[in-house]
């Protein structure tokens, strides 16, 4: 018969048990077999940023080459490694699967992937079967339970304190410095296996666009052009001037719907997110979507012939011009 003290004290040890879970994080890699993407080592600096413990789970079908550059990210102190036909490009009804035998392995405390359209497309399901809530465009983290995210566009940013056991994030990679080389060496083990083949989706094949320019996401440099351009054509100025200043050439949503350009050149909330050292915006007239994919760039240059449109309240240089006279002239003085 347990004394009144006694049991208190049982109480006590009791609480202590059930707070003290170590912290530990489960990234997944995001890359094309051959190497690993940059989006990935922005998601490693944030789960560095949580505490614990950070794994790496790298998937795909012939990712030996990725999984030993993951484990030289410092940061990164263990890289778990599932390869076999059933990843061939990265499906997320496959690869869902494997993070959740790696959770029930591991029991991890928080899984982060890229905000992506891998991260984006992957990570509401896994939160869906954990029974959680998902945590997505995540800019800054407090600490463990508390991060900052953006709402309404990027028009407001929101500090939530999440309460479920187990934090599923993507996190937004403008917001964190990539996690660079020069690690010890994460020890490198099979992720638990299982038929992750899935019954309802099959990757068939991808065409990937080839360009001799900067890759958009990473490029420093990034000149958009948006409906005030007027035809794809027009695009050609764009294209020479990137090509005096080795950047990438974007596009907002207006002139990617109007078939000026491909969609893989739309920066916005529905495109890609970039934060350059410069951005170049000719022609954009603003809308609050495409702020939010690059209003987190370094210095900001708008070229519009209307001095009201919204981009000149965001921009730190901006030139009330005809683009089609401006343009030319700038490309021939560089």
């Amino acid at each position: 018969m347990f004394s009144t003290s006694a049991r208190a004290c049982q109480n006590l040890l009791s609480g202590i048990k059930v707070s003290q879970r170590f912290q530990s994080t489960l990234v997944i890699a995001e890359h094309n077999n051959e190497n690993l993407l940059p989006i990935t080592r922005h998601a490693i600096t944030a789960a560095n940023k949580l505490g614990g413990e950070v794994s790496v789970l790298v998937a795909g079908t012939k990712c030996g080459t990725v999984a030993e550059q993951a484990a030289q990210v410092q940061g990164a102190s263990r890289v778990l490694v599932a390869e076999g036909d059933a990843f061939k490009g990265l499906l997320p009804e496959s690869v869902t699967p494997l993070v959740l035998a790696t959770q029930q392995q591991f029991k991890f405390t928080h899984i982060v992937a890229g905000a992506s359209a891998f991260g984006k497309s992957l990570l509401p399901r896994v939160a869906a079967k954990l029974d959680v809530s998902p945590i997505s465009d995540v800019v800054d983290i407090k600490d463990k339970d508390t991060f900052v995210r953006t709402i309404y566009a990027g028009n407001a940013i929101l500090t939530l304190k999440a309460k479920d056991a187990v934090k599923v994030l993507s996190v937004r990679g403008t917001s964190f410095e990539p996690a660079a080389d020069g690690g010890s060496g994460g020890k490198s083990e099979p992720a638990p296996s299982g038929d992750y083949a899935s019954k309802v989706s099959e990757f068939v094949s991808q065409e990937l666009s080839k360009s001799d320019r900067p890759e958009l996401t990473s490029a420093k440099v990034v000149i958009s052009g948006g409906r005030g351009m007027k035809s794809g054509d027009n695009f050609s100025l764009l294209y020479k001037l990137a090509d005096k200043m080795n950047a990438a050439v974007g596009a907002s949503r207006a002139a990617v719907d109007a078939g000026f350009v491909p969609n893989d050149l739309q920066i916005g909330q529905t495109g890609k997110i970039v934060a350059p050292e410069l951005y170049i915006a000719v022609g954009i007239s603003g809308a609050i979507q495409h702020l939010a994919g690059m209003k987190d760039s370094k210095t900001i240059v708008a070229i519009n012939k209307d001095p009201e449109a919204p981009i000149f309240q965001v921009a730190d240089y901006g030139l009330v011009a005809d683009l089609f006279k401006a343009v030319p002239e700038l490309t021939e003085k560089l």
